[in-house]
């Protein structure tokens, strides 16, 4: 009878020619032998202290999960579905510890699920009658709420919420000196580049106006309205008209 062949896990094909195969483990088990505890450079070693600040050089760009299925002693790399934009990475080393995400990640994830946005409402019990109210704020679908809060932690502010409205979770800061630091800053250290650059540049005039006191003042708030209503964020409840009519009416 004539023997059958099998690749053994060290690629060699074993067989003693009578009907009997083992395989030859030896390739296997000296790899096993050298990798065993080696994790990824990036998660095993402690980070330094400059990329716990924030800086790119050298920080993995993504988030890591807990490990639901008990695969943890294994490296593995997961591509999500392709409407999900978080790549994670399971390890032993990194089980219960995330990695920061990269600025730049933050950066691109902003440009196409973030949204700079001032709201403006009429309110008769306010010096100029009108209220202003900027926010940063970026919405994923729920099986991504975990990198909301990798995002939540990044900044360091702000909070998450669910929208029920289109079934999304939205990370929002809104205080002004929030905005102003570290929300701003991020974004003129780690530019966005397509038309949401835009929006964020008029975002920021608005926030600095604030900060001056220039909302409280009828033309710094005829400015904002001018602003806000520039920055192209879809339909508004109130009339660009309306809201600089209120305000005309407003002594002093």
């Amino acid at each position: 009878m004539r023997g059958t062949k099998e690749r053994s896990f060290s690629g060699k094909f074993t067989g003693d020619g009578a009907g009997k195969t083992e395989p030859d483990s030896s390739g296997w088990k000296r790899e096993a032998a050298a990798s065993r505890g080696r994790v990824p450079a990036h998660i095993g070693e402690a980070l330094p202290a400059t990329v716990a600040a924030g800086n790119p050089e050298g920080s993995p760009s993504d988030p890591v999960t807990t490990d639901p299925k008990g695969e943890a002693g294994r490296a593995v790399t997961i591509h999500a579905s392709c409407n999900t934009p978080a790549l994670i990475i399971k390890t032993r080393a990194a089980y219960e510890e995330r990695v920061p995400l990269d600025p730049w990640f933050v950066s691109g994830l902003t440009e196409g699920e973030g949204c700079f946005c001032i709201s403006l409402a009429l309110r008769k019990k306010l010096r100029t009658g009108l209220e202003v109210r900027p926010s940063f704020s970026l919405s994923l679908n729920e099986r991504d709420l975990e990198l909301l809060r990798d995002l939540q932690t990044f900044f360091g502010c702000g909070w998450i919420r669910e929208s029920k409205t289109d079934r999304t979770f939205k990370y929002e800061a809104r205080a002004v000196e929030n905005l102003l630091d570290p929300i701003i800053p991020h974004f003129e250290r780690y530019p966005l580049r397509g038309s949401k650059a835009k929006s964020f540049a008029a975002f920021v005039d608005v926030c600095r106006m604030i900060e001056q006191g220039d909302h409280l003042r009828r033309d710094g708030a005829r400015r904002i309205v001018d602003i806000a209503y520039g920055m192209n964020l879809g339909k508004r409840r109130l009339a660009r008209d309306d809201l600089l009519r209120a305000l005309d009416e407003v002594k002093g």
